[in-house]
């Protein structure tokens, strides 16, 4: 009797997640909770700097930041999930993302606890999110990722900032 080999085991996807989520992961910290997205989306990573708010926007959206002359509007993602809002920190960093809509590329600042490191992380590492049943929107959940004992909830940093940062897309002559 031979031992069935799991996905992981082989190094391919489990079902449901596809190939293409394996690679290159920035992870970073929101309280106890540790996420990841793709590193080919980060433009760069920066300390905390004064957010200028803009009147109007949902909460989770803090304003925008003026970065060697580009507006960029600014999302904190702990308001994003639903968190509590914490004090910042000497840790808390904003990561510049650049993502792709129907208006084209567009960069956003997310404001997140800490940055963490780099995984490179492998297919059969990565699990489909968990099904949350009907009322619960996991769209935004790329996958699982196990890395040693620690599960990172991978990004589709795409659906997280779609359409709520579309409004704040502003020309800078306007501020």
């Amino acid at each position: 009797m031979s031992a069935q080999i799991s996905p992981a085991q082989e190094g391919v996807a489990a079902p449901g997640v596809p190939d293409s989520c394996e690679g290159k992961y920035l992870t970073f910290a929101i309280g106890e909770e540790e996420f990841g997205l793709e590193i080919l989306k980060v433009r760069e990573i920066i300390g905390y700097i004064s957010v200028t708010p803009v009147p109007r926007t949902p909460l989770y959206v803090k304003g925008v930041i003026n970065l060697r002359g580009q507006v960029i509007p600014v999302m904190d993602l702990r308001l994003k999930f639903n968190l509590d809002e914490k004090e910042i920190t000497d840790q808390t960093c904003i990561i510049i993302i650049e993502t792709y809509g129907r208006n084209g590329s567009r960069l956003t600042g997310l404001i997140v606890d800490r940055v963490s490191e780099v995984l490179d992380i492998q297919a059969g590492q990565i699990e489909p999110p968990p099904s949350m049943g009907a009322s619960m929107d996991t769209s935004f959940i790329l996958g699982m990722g196990k890395v040693g004992e620690r599960v990172k909830i991978l990004l589709h940093i795409d659906r997280v900032v779609e359409d709520q940062i579309s409004e704040l897309s502003m020309d800078t002559t306007q501020i």
